[in-house]
Parts: C-alpha cells; structure tokens; sequence
C-alpha cells in the first residue's frame, strides 16, 4: 500500500537504525560505524556495518543493506507493508491504511485471535473430565501439571466437530478455520476437526502468538505426531519449538532436539535451553533465528540412523558460522539383549536430570562427531580400510577453515588410523589445495556465464557506461553527505543518467528534498526492489570526501551530462564542450 509519505517520514525518524538493529545484533562501535556479526549469513568475523549518520546497514560479506524498514523486512520475513506495520508498532505509531491493506492486516490478526482462542479451549478441555484419556497420557509419560501449564497444553476430544462448533460459537467463521488448518473440508465440501483424540501442543513464536499446532496420538494410531500445515501466518521453516521459553535461560546455550515431548521433559528437568524444529531438518531460517539469542549450539538429536543424518545436515549448514556448534550423542539402550534407539525424553526418564548433564558437558565438537562418524564406516585394522579411511578424512579436514585447527586433526585421525602424523598432515594439505582449486574453478566458470550464476544480476544493476555510472555514484554519495549540494543538481534529467537504479533514487531523494523532506536512503525502501536496495547501499558505503565538495559536484553532473550527449548524439553545448575538453587535456598533460 502506498502509506502517506509524512508518516513514512515520522517512522523513520522513531526508528533509529542503531536501535533496532541493536536489538538483533551485537553491535561494537569503530570509527564512525557500528560493526557485528551479519544476521543474513553465517561468518565468525563481522562485516556487518551500521551508519549512524546515513541510517543505513550493509553487509561486505553478503551485500545485503538498505534502512531500517529494509532491516524488518530481511529479518522478520515481512514484506514492505507489514514491516511498516512491525516497525509502527514497535514506535507506538498508528498505521494508517488503506481499505485494502487494513482487510489483510485484519485477516492475518484474526487468525491469531482464532489460534489463541483455539489453544484456550484445548486447555480448558484438558481440565474437563472430558479430556481425562489426555490427562492420563501425560501421567504416563511424567509430564507435571506445571509443566503442562507452562507450555499451554490441552486436549481434543474424540470426535468430529467439537472445535468447529465452539469456535463458529465464538463468531469464527468456517472459511477462518480453514484458513487456520483447525479444520479439514472433506469430499462432499463438510468440514471436520483436523485434532481429534491427541494431546495438543500451541506452537508459540517469539513475539508470544500462537501460529500454529504441534499433536501426539495418545494410542497406537497413525499419524503419530500431526503438526499444523502452513498457514498465512505459520512458516514451520522460520519456527522453533519452545523458544519462546528458551530464549530466556540463564544457560549459555540452546539444545536442539528432534520431538517436542522432548523439549517438555528437558525443560521440567531443568534443561530451560531446550527446542525443536517443526518437523523438518534444520534451516538456514532457523539458525537466524537462534543467533539472536546464542551462539552456542548443542544437537542432541536421536540416537538412530535418521538422526545421525540430520546431524549431519545440521553441522553441514552450520559449518564456518557464528556458532560455537557441539554434538550431545545419546546411548542406545540395552533391552532383551537388543540395543534399541533411545531420545532425549527416554534418556532423562531413565537416567535422570544429572546424567544428562554429563553427557552435555562432555559433548563433543561437531568435527570431532563429523570424525568419529567416517572412523565408524571403516575397520582400521585392515590396511585397505585404513588407505580408504585416511582419504576420505583428509577430504573432511579439508573443509576446515583454519590451518591449526587442520594440524590438530590431522594429528588424531594420524592416530586413529596408525600411521605417522607427518603424512596425514601431507594428505589434508593436498586435500585442502584440490579443495580451493576446484572452488576458484567454479567461481570462475560462474563468472564467465551468466547463467551459472545463482542470482544473475537484473538490468537496471549493470552499467552499460561505466564512466558515467561512477560519476552518478558520486552524486548519489555527495547529496547524501550534504543536502546544501542539491541545487547544483537541478540542471540534471532522469534520463541522462546512464544507469536507470542511480537515476530513479537521485530523483526520488530530490523529490523529498523538493517538498522540505529530510533526505536518507531509507526513503528508497518502499520503491526499490531489495537488490536495488543492497546495490545503492553498497554504492553509499564507498568513501567520498566533501573538501571541495561543490567543485566535485560540478565535474560529476559535467560527465553525466557529457556521456549523456555522447550516447544520445545529441549537439553538445559549446561552452560545454570547451570545458570537457580543457578537462581531459588537462587529465593528459595537454598531449592528445
């Protein structure tokens, strides 16, 4: 929606840069600028850098960057409309909207309403003697009453509509229930409850809305667990279960489990640290979401087959971030002579509080589980398993970043395998210069065809004439520094500009300044595309000095206009054809 500009103006104004982005990234002032660990991607050092004085960020890892409603809408997932909204809210501001936008806003609140409403009922249901079949369950699996109530856990009965009717009660409509995933349309268009004879689990974000429902069958039935399917305001991507509780420990880290009766019984343990992802592996949204909270990740996901593979995915995402990364490896479990899978929730039954407290203190590093993983696969005490082994370990050494920490392991696997350090260490070595051989050939090859690239660059982001693109560069960078230069720059037409990006934002800032407007690149966010927005950003981020200021405008609109005249084969004015003229002598020593 087009928000009227003099509350656009406002917001911004509210919505110091520092402030919002300080309250998701550790900030640490050098210089003019604020620098920390980029929330867009994963690095151990930051190039993450905040202007105070332009209100702008911008990574030099990734290139992402823009103004504060930018920030919202990269971390938040919003689009411009809705982090205008988050931002506002944020201010204390009221949005004024549209007819349009303010329906959409409303839908979104009311599934919200509807998702809380529905998670009072489940629990209000699970203090009936209705809901006693769920009471037992909990009983048997030691579940406590608090620990219910912390989580807001409830109960749906064994029949078809019973929230549907409720909630139709409560002024809901079916097509609202549908949109929420509370119910399901059958073939012949009769709706049912989607939860019926499960304990019900609220999914809860950190902003404290219920979006979704997690659910566990309380007999032998299939589907076991039923989580909620994607809704308008529930991505299980961007989600993690029970961080809105572990978001709050004292402890120095977050443990990352698979179920969420995991999360239950390691948080009534005392493990408050605790969450789980919706039913899939984990994401490269989720690990932006748990940055902003720790930067120490334990995976303690099951001990089989798959979750030994989702370990691996998880350290495969998380390799050369932020994270300090450990792997808490459960025990299988002895039974009639069989060794048996064992979780996180069996392990504490069984074991108690103190036990898994052990294992989480002597959780291993990530690489040292990655190690022992490929030790597994070979029997060392065969010469052949032995060369095999010591292949593919030097192809995982390879792929650490630094030399020492490839040295120490180098040393163990040495060892492991029985063989002398020296030549383990020759082998990653090797490993590591075929690594970064075949990563500068593919770079290469992707910048030699477009088409390999994984984010070919739009048109309105190439210079076509790069002379004048640097000159309109400077511009931009000069205006931004010192509003007083704008009139200089009133002779100039959108048109002349050589790159249709630089010319649209120049004139939308000579657009606010027209009208008395305080000029910043934050005024960019509602018309440019987030790529634009990272490449003026970009641009901006360049040095540009303003001694002489005046004089360096004039010689930027004089190649504009020049470069212009040339490409158009428009007549040059004589005068500024002279000066062009004198200037390029004078760049040459007067020798043509």
């Amino acid at each position: 929606m087009a928000f009227p500009q003099s509350f656009l103006d406002e917001l911004i104004a509210r919505s110091d840069i520092v402030d919002v982005v300080g309250s998701y990234v550790q900030l640490t002032r050098k210089g003019s600028n604020l620098f920390g660990l980029c929330p867009f991607h994963s690095e151990k050092t930051g190039s993450f850098s905040v202007a105070p004085d332009k209100q702008i960020y911008h990574c030099f890892g990734c290139k992402k960057g823009g103004g504060v409603i930018n920030f919202i809408m990269e971390e938040e997932n919003l689009s411009f409309p809705d982090a205008v909204r988050f931002l506002a809210k944020r201010a204390g501001m009221e949005v004024p909207e549209e007819e349009g936008d303010r329906e959409a806003s409303r839908r979104r609140q009311r599934l919200l309403d509807l998702n809380r409403d529905a998670a009072r009922f489940y629990y209000q249901l699970l203090q009936q003697p209705e809901g006693r079949a769920v009471q037992d369950y909990l009983d048997r699996r030691q579940i406590k009453k608090s620990t219910a109530v912390k989580f807001g856990m409830g109960a749906s009965l064994d029949r078809w509509d019973v929230l549907l009717t409720a909630m139709t009660k409560k002024g809901y409509t079916k097509a609202e229930l549908l949109d929420a995933g509370l119910v399901v349309q059958n073939k012949n268009g009769g709706l049912y409850d989607k939860f019926r004879n499960r304990l019900m689990l609220p999914v809860v974000d950190t902003r404290g809305d219920v979006v979704a429902f997690g659910s566990r069958v309380l007999d032998k039935s299939e589907p076991k667990y039923m989580n909620s399917s994607e809704t308008p305001v529930y991505s299980k991507r961007r989600v993690l279960y029970g961080l809105n509780l572990a978001k709050k420990t004292k402890r120095p880290n977050i443990i990352l489990c698979e179920g969420n009766l995991d999360i239950v019984t390691l948080h009534q343990a005392g493990f408050d640290n605790a969450v789980a992802s919706m039913g899939t592996a984990l994401t490269v949204e989720q690990t932006r979401l748990l940055s902003r909270f720790t930067k120490e990740l334990v995976l303690c996901y099951d001990n089989d087959n798959a979750g030994k593979i989702a370990t691996e995915r998880a350290l495969q995402i998380l390799n050369n971030s932020e994270f300090s990364v450990k792997v808490l490896q459960l025990p299988r479990r002895l039974v009639e002579g069989e060794y048996i899978k064992q979780d996180a929730d069996d392990f504490i039954k069984l074991q108690g509080p103190d036990a898994f407290e052990r294992l989480l203190t002597g959780s291993e590093n990530g690489i040292e589980f990655r190690m022992a993983q490929v030790a597994g696969k070979y029997d060392l005490a065969n010469d052949e398993s032995r060369v095999a082994y010591c292949g593919e370990i030097s192809e995982l050494l390879s792929t650490l970043p630094g030399a020492v920490e490839r040295e120490i392991y180098a040393l163990r696997a040495a060892e492991a395998a029985k063989i002398s350090p020296e030549a383990m260490k020759l082998e990653v070595q090797r490993a590591f210069k075929r690594r970064m051989a075949r990563e500068r050939k593919a770079e290469t090859r992707k910048n030699l065809n477009p088409a390999l690239r994984s984010q070919p660059q739009e048109r309105s982001l190439r210079y076509d004439n790069i002379r004048s693109a640097r000159a309109e560069e400077g511009l931009l960078r000069l205006l931004l520094m010192d509003e007083s230069l704008f009139p200089q720059a009133l002779s100039l037409q959108e048109e002349q500009f050589s790159s249709p990006l630089l010319g649209r934002a120049f004139f939308r800032l000579w657009q606010a300044k027209s009208d008395g407007r305080s000029v910043s690149l934050s005024l960019l966010s509602d018309t440019l595309t987030q790529e634009e927005m990272n490449h003026v950003t970009a641009v901006c981020q360049q040095p540009e000095s303003l001694q002489n200021g005046a004089q360096a405008m004039s010689d930027y609109i004089r190649i504009i206009q020049t470069e212009y005249n040339k490409r158009s084969g428009a007549a040059m004015d004589p005068l500024l054809a002279a000066t062009e003229k004198y200037k390029n002598n004078k760049g040459t020593g007067g020798k043509q």
